[in-house]
């Protein structure tokens, strides 16, 4: 088979795409991959799980639901959609502000190394597990995920960079997560990528003015994938009653607060991104959090009172002992450690008071499905 001839947009497995892009890897960029490789609590992780558990999940409670959105993903809408088309053009690397293309490139390569740690997940249990719901949903997620991220690769080459994918799979630290904290993070992963994607398409749609990349013309059927990830997420944690109830709301509260608190302050190292956008950071984190939090009222009994007087001025404090912590770490010395101490404590108690704002109570609804609406 003609690697170079093929691409991964068309690729129907992830072993496929994989494959693809080993061939590419050639090309590939040691700086990309060395900050893709970066293990801090703002970048992407790589997760394992107990895949014996997975296994064990029986979907007969959501069968129907279940079947119906296995066969939109067989279905397979965006196949041969993720690559370069007429619609891309030319991309001005070279005439691009320093610092939007810095800040741009990380905004990618953090994007593609999160696409691709769902990929290796989800390939790894379609490979370790044997009930043939679960695997076949794995396998179908592991698609999708190395699409994007073998796109995003295609988007960085262009800058004369791109994540070695393989490199990262083998040298990568995986973080061991159980089978339900994987539940509540993928979750808001997916729905929350979701969120942000549309609402990024949604607004250059209305402003093409600030659209200085193609790449975002693809963000609406990119996001929808993310939608059904989502959706087959909250079908999981339905099987078992136990996961969105008694003590583990807390746990559900826990990655609420840190999805949301670590995207904020995440994007608040981008202002040059989002000013090329034309969007404050700010209106749009508030946009994706009111997003998410209804979204996730499929499945979640709670959601956060991101209206609260205290949430907003809250995050904003979080924000600036990351500032502090960065700086402090760049200082070094002994100075550096006492800041840099100053600053861990400053963020610890943003992120508690963040956590114990009172939640909002909803009842969950009988079927968890939802379409994309946004």
């Amino acid at each position: 088979m003609n690697m170079q001839a093929k691409h991964t947009a068309d690729a129907t497995t992830a072993e496929e795409s994989l494959a693809i892009q080993a061939e590419q890897a050639k090309f590939d960029s040691k700086a990309a991959t060395d900050v893709a490789m970066q293990n801090t609590l703002l970048t992407p992780r790589f997760y394992t799980t107990d895949f014996d558990e997975l296994d064990a999940i029986d979907v007969s409670p959501v069968r129907e639901d279940w079947d119906k959105l296995i066969a939109q993903m067989v279905s397979d809408p965006n196949k041969g959609h993720f690559k370069k088309n007429e619609a891309w053009g030319h991309v001005d690397w070279e005439g691009m502000d320093p610092a939007l293309k810095k800040e741009f490139i990380d905004f990618l390569i953090s994007s593609c190394t999160a696409e691709f740690s769902g990929c290796v997940l989800y390939k790894e249990m379609k490979r370790r597990g044997s009930n043939a719901d679960i695997t076949q949903l794995f396998q179908l997620m592991a698609r999708d995920e190395a699409r994007h991220a073998g796109f995003i690769n295609d988007a960085l080459r262009e800058a004369g960079v791109a994540v070695n994918l393989g490199f990262l799979t083998q040298k990568k630290k995986y973080t061991y997560f159980r089978p339900k904290f994987i539940y509540y993070a993928t979750y808001l992963s997916e729905k929350i990528g979701y969120a942000r994607y549309i609402t990024i398409f949604r607004h250059l749609e209305a402003n093409p003015e600030h659209r200085f990349h193609p790449i975002f013309k693809w963000f609406e059927e990119w996001c929808n994938d993310e939608f059904s990830h989502g959706e087959a997420f909250a079908l999981l944690m339905k099987t078992d009653h136990k996961l969105t109830s008694g003590r583990n709301v807390l746990w559900i509260k826990f990655f609420l607060t840190a999805v949301y608190a670590t995207m904020y302050v995440r994007d608040h190292q981008r202002p040059a991104f989002h000013k090329a956008l034309g969007v404050d950071p700010d209106w749009y984190a508030h946009e994706v959090f009111t997003k998410t939090s209804k979204l996730s009222e499929q499945i979640f009994p709670i959601t956060l009172d991101i209206e609260h007087p205290k949430w907003q001025p809250t995050l904003e404090k979080l924000q600036r002992a990351n500032v502090d912590l960065d700086a402090a770490r760049k200082q070094g010395g002994f100075m550096g450690f006492v800041k840099k101490l100053g600053a861990q404590a400053r963020a610890a108690s943003a992120f508690a008071t963040l956590y114990f704002i009172p939640a909002q109570k909803h009842q969950v609804p009988e079927s968890t499905r939802l379409e994309p609406a946004y």
